[in-house]
């Protein structure tokens, strides 16, 4: 699927419906200290495997991706809800 640089949507900051850039929503680094991760890597110490089996088969083909928008007038950053795409490109 192909998605503008550039669209115009609603703004709820401006309250408006206003240009807005897009990009792709990429997840950021995960925290080493933060309490799940601690809790699972103590749960992986000694002897045995580990805590959670492993899978094996996927039952979806694609991944939900998920559209930035970035409001030009006031620079509110919103999200756009997942759509699942094999690729998404932005022109």
């Amino acid at each position: 699927m192909k998605a503008p640089k550039e669209m115009n949507t609603y703004c709820p900051k401006c309250k408006a419906y206003t240009a807005h850039s897009v990009t792709l929503y990429k997840k950021g680094k995960e925290r080493a200290l933060a309490e799940g991760t601690r809790r699972y890597e103590r749960k992986k110490l000694g002897y045995g495997s580990s805590r959670k089996p492993v899978q094996k088969r996927t039952a979806k083909t694609t991944k939900k991706l998920s559209l930035k928008l970035k409001c030009k007038k006031c620079g509110y950053q919103n999200q756009r809800k997942g759509i699942r795409l094999k690729k998404l490109e932005i022109v």
